[in-house]
């Protein structure tokens, strides 16, 4: 048996009640973060391109675009994938050299789900399985320090989340997991140096492609099953040797996967949270400060701080606002807050945040790295041209792993993301659907998420 055979028979196992009831609530709230974020993006720059296109290739399919209209499973997936990922507002896992965002795979499994007519209880299984897949190769098979993409290990979550809505056979997912494993493997420099709109279409992209290739699957499409360690396969050409015996995987992974309190990159949430506590205590005149030195860990230095991913301090637009902590961090000690209005154009061009950004000065620190991912640890330091100093250390924020977030604010940050988009009564009704998710049909489901938002977002 191929390792890809493995992992199918692993994928077609699991059922319901595989899921512990932590694991269960966990998804829930990350349900209900995905659409909140998807409501919330729904006038975005991009989005509104996607709509075009979508509209000018097809006017009908069997699957719900949230926020009206319908089309073939793909391109559902890619649609409702690209509006959980375009604020960069959704989950993280944090592995010690990968990171990924495995609600990107909502997208997809809501479209098969939606297809195959699928209760609620199989949704949640299927994203499960998609989270349990994604996390796990990012811990034992990191890809971006060779130069790809966490995207590339979303292929193998997506062709499982999917096939495992659709109710594949094991046959019949390693194929798919074999089509997509091949076929998508992405490069890092989506998120190195000047950023573009693809940084949030990636995944998407991923999410379209996989989805269409289980779908292949399904029809009998056949695909290299020794696409791990197969000659010039996975193992050999990107990520070197690993195991998974995925017979002994549970569902747990979304436990240790993490959500996002502020609208900022992941690793910059511990720091946003420590900004925004010295300004709450000291209420400080901003004007007044020389410098900020932030102390953090490597991977947020080399990501988001200026180190090996590029520098940090010229921002002209958002998608190189959210992955700057000094911007970030500036925007936040300004404004008191850090949502999609700190990412405006005319916000980020302001002549405030760009001075104040060029005071921002990061730097890694052994210490605090060693302590990551179990931890986000970060010192902030605020100097006055009077030589006062103030300081704060923050371990983790509140949605990290350590420090989950409750059902309570989950819906707080789900009514504060999607009330520019939706009515109280289309939010009341999402809230009530996703606490409720196991026992309703994903068409109901569906039929509740092609409604939200006004009629110029339909498709």
């Amino acid at each position: 048996m191929t390792k890809a055979e493995e992992l199918a028979s692993y994928i077609v196992s699991t059922r319901f009640e595989d899921l512990s009831k932590e694991a269960v609530e966990r998804l829930k709230i990350r349900v209900l973060d995905s659409i909140g974020c998807a409501a919330g993006a729904l006038d975005g720059e991009p989005i509104l391109m996607l709509r075009e296109q979508i509209r000018d290739f097809e006017s009908s399919g069997r699957c719900t675009m949230i926020g009206g209209g319908s089309a073939s499973p793909d391109r559902a997936a890619f649609y409702n994938s690209a509006l959980v990922r375009y604020l960069d507002f959704n989950d993280s896992y944090l592995a010690k050299r990968e990171t990924c965002h495995p609600s990107d795979n909502f997208g997809s499994v809501l479209a098969a789900s939606e297809y195959a007519g699928a209760s609620g209880k199989e949704l949640l299984v299927s994203l499960a399985a998609a989270y349990q897949v994604q996390c796990t190769l990012s811990d034992v098979a990191p890809v971006r320090a060779k130069g790809f993409d966490h995207t590339t290990q979303g292929a193998y979550a997506v062709a499982a989340g999917v096939s495992r809505a659709l109710g594949l056979d094991a046959e019949k997912t390693a194929h798919a997991i074999s089509i997509c494993g091949t076929a998508f493997n992405a490069l890092r420099v989506t998120r190195t140096g000047a950023l573009s709109h693809w940084k949030g279409l990636a995944y998407p992209n991923t999410a379209f492609g996989c989805t269409h290739s289980a779908f292949l699957a399904m029809r009998g499409i056949t695909g290299p099953l020794a696409v791990f360690e197969g000659n010039k396969g996975f193992i050999e050409s990107i990520a070197g040797e690993f195991e998974v015996e995925w017979s002994k995987e549970d569902l747990d992974k979304v436990v240790q996967t993490s959500v996002k309190k502020y609208n900022a990159e992941m690793h910059s949430q511990s720091t946003i949270e420590g900004i925004l506590e010295l300004k709450s205590r000291h209420n400080p005149n901003v004007s007044d400060v020389e410098r900020i030195e932030i102390e953090t860990f490597d991977v947020a230095f080399h990501i988001i701080g200026g180190g090996e991913e590029g520098g940090k301090k010229q921002v002209t637009k958002k998608e190189e606002a959210d992955h700057s902590l000094p911007y970030m961090a500036a925007a936040a000690l300004l404004d008191g807050k850090l949502t999609p209005e700190q990412y405006t154009p005319e916000r980020i061009k302001r002549a405030d945040v760009q001075s104040l950004l060029q005071k921002v000065h990061v730097r890694p620190s052994k210490e605090l790295s060693e302590q990551f991912p179990g931890l986000m640890p970060c010192r902030i330091s605020l100097l006055f041209k009077n030589g006062k100093k103030i300081a704060i250390e923050k371990s983790d924020y509140e949605g990290f792993k350590t420090h989950p977030m409750s059902w309570e604010t989950a819906v707080s940050k789900f009514n504060a993301v999607s009330a520019p988009n939706a009515t109280e009564a289309e939010r009341r009704s999402i809230i009530e659907a996703v606490k409720n998710l196991e026992s309703i049909e994903i068409r109901r489901f569906t039929q509740i998420l092609g409604s939200l938002g006004s009629a110029e977002y339909a498709i």
